[in-house]
């Protein structure tokens, strides 16, 4: 289990959004679990999302917002208010203080005073911000391999972790965790994304298809109608529910990157890109990768991956795909698609088909750096996307 402090963001400047969350993506263990532009959403969002800071963008109306933000404080105590205005004058600062908030932040947001306080925060409420990793896998192009790993991955963390492991499947439509671990759910992530309202910790469990090594599945829903009907606010009330239940969540996508996704990245303490030396899968890599970074996703916790390295890839290699990515390997799995591909068709993980090839192994090492925490907030793990218009460049040009 991890320190996080989850956020509720308030505002409805598209500008200021993207610096606060740049902004507060930066600090480890940070992790936003709703932004929402409608005061009057603010105590439904409250009451839905467990969080220890509200962040409040006053303006352009404090007068219109402060009544809301009393009304907040008054029925939640364990929450701290946070609140930000281009306007530094004493009536406002003295209105907003009397109200109970934490802390005031005039316009531009200094990025020391924001950390200050978000340690005064973290030093008294460490029983609170207890929870499990996030681990979410994005794969580049079908068939690149994200899903044996999302399965196997969580198949390797489960035999490590003291606690319980979940694989949710964010492949809504096509989804195949469950195939790929042989597992026959009751219940799926539709039946807990149907309702805005907090999930009881006995509701979700019920909904958790159980494997025969530890590691439980939330699979996809049944049908296309019911993938249609999930929505960004419901998918989080079910992963706050999950990260107070288990060590690890691995989830299988998000696949589309809408605003359910945005929520799900914001709530990421990893993410492993998952590619292979290929053409299209590098392309649709940089385009991942830019549009975090113009949403202000921190990309120092994306960590490359390539998959079935040592097969014959023609002119690209793992050099080639890491420059241009500007992102530094985390982790490479070897070509071992005879022993894949029959535990895939007999719906087995690699633990127990294959415990000592190479493929399995080498997910298994991945797993137990997880576990460790290596390198998973190295700053030194982007650089600038490579530009150099040599043969590669020009292949992966839009």
């Amino acid at each position: 289990m991890g320190q996080n402090l989850k956020f509720i963001v308030l505002n409805d400047h598209e500008e200021f959004a993207l610096q606060l969350r740049t902004m507060l993506l930066k600090f480890e263990g940070v992790k936003i679990v709703a932004e929402i532009d409608e005061p009057a959403l603010l105590a439904q969002t409250v009451s839905q999302f467990p969080a220890d800071i509200l962040f409040v963008n006053l303006d352009p109306n404090p007068e219109a917002v402060l009544p809301l933000i009393g009304d907040v404080v008054s029925a939640h105590r364990e929450l701290a208010v946070f609140a930000a205005s281009e306007s530094s004058e004493g009536p406002l600062i003295l209105k907003v203080m009397r109200l109970g908030v934490k802390e005031f932040f005039p316009k531009p947001i200094d990025e020391n005073a924001l950390s200050e306080a978000i340690k005064r925060i973290i030093s008294h409420r460490v029983e609170l911000i207890t929870q499990g990793k996030l681990i979410t896998i994005l794969g580049t192009a079908g068939g690149v391999g994200a899903t044996m790993l999302s399965a196997n991955l969580g198949v390797e963390l489960a035999a490590l972790a003291s606690g319980n492991v979940t694989v949710v499947d964010l492949d809504y439509r096509f989804g195949q965790v469950s195939t790929h671990l042989d597992v026959e759910p009751t219940y799926t992530l539709a039946d807990l994304c149907g309702s805005p309202d907090h999930l009881e910790t006995s509701m979700v469990t019920r909904a958790l298809a159980k494997h025969s090594t530890g590691v439980q599945v939330l699979s996809r829903p049944s049908t296309f109608a019911e993938a249609d009907n999930i929505t960004a606010a419901a998918c989080m009330g079910m992963f706050s529910t999950l990260l107070n239940m288990n060590d690890y969540i691995v989830a299988d996508g998000p696949t589309r990157f809408d605003l359910g996704a945005k929520s799900v990245l914001a709530l990421s303490d990893v993410n492993l890109l998952v590619v292979q030396l290929l053409v299209p899968c590098v392309r649709n890599a940089r385009r991942i990768l830019e549009n975090m970074r113009d949403n202000g996703y921190n990309l120092d916790r994306t960590k490359l991956v390539c998959n079935r390295v040592g097969r014959d890839s023609g002119h690209l290699s793992v050099t080639h795909v890491t420059e241009t990515l500007g992102l530094e390997l985390f982790a490479s799995i070897p070509d071992d698609w005879s022993a894949v591909s029959g535990a895939i068709n007999l719906g087995e993980p690699l633990l127990t088909h294959s415990p000592k090839s190479k493929v399995r192994l080498a997910i298994q090492e991945i797993a137990e750096r997880l576990h460790r925490g290596d390198s998973l907030t190295d700053d030194k793990n982007t650089r600038p996307l490579h530009n150099k218009k040599g043969f590669i460049a020009r292949c992966l040009a839009p």
